[in-house]
């Protein structure tokens, strides 16, 4: 069992993914970490932009087994690299139709979303991209994208 954490403006007593935001980096999900201080960084982050609240971290039991199950439709991205450059880009101009219940991969911060305007606006190549983007202070995100993969979630 891994422990993941949610940072928020609020507690989360039920996961809605109907609440949750479009064209993020793996798509419209709920996001979680293996680093509770990126998620408490999150929560204060979160509650500075919506105005009200106080930063709160949810935790979560998730047994890791799963993502080696069948029944569930797993991206892992273990680093910076073409595809995932191209999977953000993707998700965050809504190009890209769900098709996975979890993903796993580096966060793209705001420096990397500098990078991916400079990519769509062919100032750089996507080899540069990716290079850029590997020197970068990057942290894991794990994205729950649908039902089935929330209900593997256990609140702590």
């Amino acid at each position: 069992m891994i422990t993941l954490y949610h940072g928020s403006n609020v507690e989360i007593e039920t996961i809605n993914l109907d609440k949750c935001s479009p064209y993020k980096d793996f798509g419209k999900g709920f996001y979680l970490t293996d680093i509770k201080e990126q998620a408490k960084q999150m929560a204060v982050r979160r509650t500075r932009i919506a105005g009200e609240g106080k930063p709160t971290v949810t935790a979560y039991s998730f047994d890791e087994r799963l993502l080696e199950n069948s029944s569930l439709q797993v991206k892992l991205f273990d680093t910076p690299s073409k595809e995932w450059a191209l999977f953000i880009l993707a998700n965050r101009k809504g190009l890209m139709q769900p098709v996975y219940d979890i993903v796993i991969g580096p966060i793209a911060d705001d420096g990397v979303v500098f990078q991916l305007e400079r990519y769509m606006h062919r100032l750089i190549t996507l080899d540069t991209l990716v290079e850029e983007l590997t020197y970068r202070k990057l942290n894991r995100q794990y994205f729950f994208g649908t039902e089935l993969s929330i209900s593997k979630l256990q609140k702590l």
